[in-house]
């Protein structure tokens, strides 16, 4: 399922801060089906930042997935900001990405 096709609905407006992590971690399984997956709030680091001022968090994911096969990095990070929609604009300030497509085995 492409991030455009994701059927989680994410609530309207600034979450608590507490469930941001919860949030992006929804809205990315919704969208990837991740084999892997990590989510972390930054934002005390970047206490006195403009975003942090204005209540956004700074955030990193680390996430790994099928979907994200035969993409540029690019596309990988554009499709992680497409599933996470409005997030990126009323809870999020920064967020710094590592998206993969899982390695091939080798027998």
């Amino acid at each position: 399922m492409s991030a455009s096709e994701s059927t989680f609905a994410l609530p309207v407006g600034p979450l608590p801060r507490e469930s941001r992590v919860d949030a992006i971690r929804a809205a990315l399984t919704a969208a990837f089906a991740p084999s892997e997956l990590d989510v972390v709030d930054d934002s005390h680091r970047h206490i006195g930042h403009a975003g942090a001022a204005q209540g956004h968090g700074h955030f990193s994911v680390r996430i790994v997935s099928a979907a994200f096969a035969g993409m540029t990095p690019v596309a990988r990070h554009r499709a992680v900001y497409a599933a996470l929609g409005d997030l990126m604009r009323t809870d999020i300030h920064a967020l710094s990405i590592r998206a993969s497509a899982p390695e091939p085995t080798v027998d």
